[in-house]
C-alpha cells in the first residue's frame, strides 16, 4: 500500500506542468540551442564569404595547376572590399596573379561579381580559436562552430 502511494506521488510530479518544460523553457525537456556564431555575425554573410573563399581556393588551384609554388598565399577579401572601385580591385587581383601563366581575366571578372554581394567584416580578424594560422578566419569559424 505504501509503495502504491509512493508511486502515485512520483508519477504526479513527473506529469506536472512545471516538469513538462525543460530548463530552457522548451516543451518536452529539450533545451534550446543557441548558435554562437550568429550572436555576433550574420550566418548567411559568413556562409557567403566562406563560399567565396572556397571558390577562390578552387579556382587558384586550377589556374596554378603544376605551379603551386607560384600561387599567392592569400587573396584577402577584406582588403579587396576596402578598395573604392572595381578598377582598383581588378588591379589588385591582377597584381596577385602576375606569376600565373594561364589566362586570369575570367577569374578576375567572376571574383569581382562575387565581391559585389559581400560586406567588409572587421571583426573577423581575431586570433584563431583553433590556433591553426593556416586557416582563414572564416574557415576557422566554420570549423569551430557547432554543427
Amino acid at each position: 500500500m505504501a509503495a502504491q502511494r509512493l508511486g502515485k506521488r512520483v508519477l504526479s510530479k513527473l506529469q506536472s506542468p512545471s516538469r513538462a518544460r525543460g530548463p530552457g523553457g522548451s516543451p518536452g525537456g529539450l533545451q534550446k540551442r543557441h548558435a554562437r556564431v550568429t550572436v555576433k555575425y550574420d550566418r548567411r554573410e559568413l556562409q557567403r564569404r566562406l563560399d567565396v573563399e572556397k571558390w577562390i581556393d578552387g579556382r587558384l588551384e586550377e589556374l596554378y595547376r603544376g605551379r603551386e609554388a607560384d600561387m599567392p598565399d592569400e587573396v584577402n577579401i577584406d582588403e579587396l572590399l576596402e578598395l573604392e572601385s572595381e578598377e582598383e580591385r581588378s588591379r589588385k587581383i591582377q597584381g596577385l596573379l602576375k606569376s600565373c601563366k594561364n589566362p586570369t581575366e575570367d577569374f578576375v571578372q567572376e571574383l569581382l561579381v562575387k565581391l559585389r554581394g559581400l560586406h567588409k567584416q572587421p571583426g573577423l580578424r581575431q586570433p584563431s580559436p583553433s590556433g591553426d594560422s593556416s586557416l582563414s578566419p572564416l574557415q576557422d569559424l566554420a570549423r569551430s562552430a557547432p554543427p
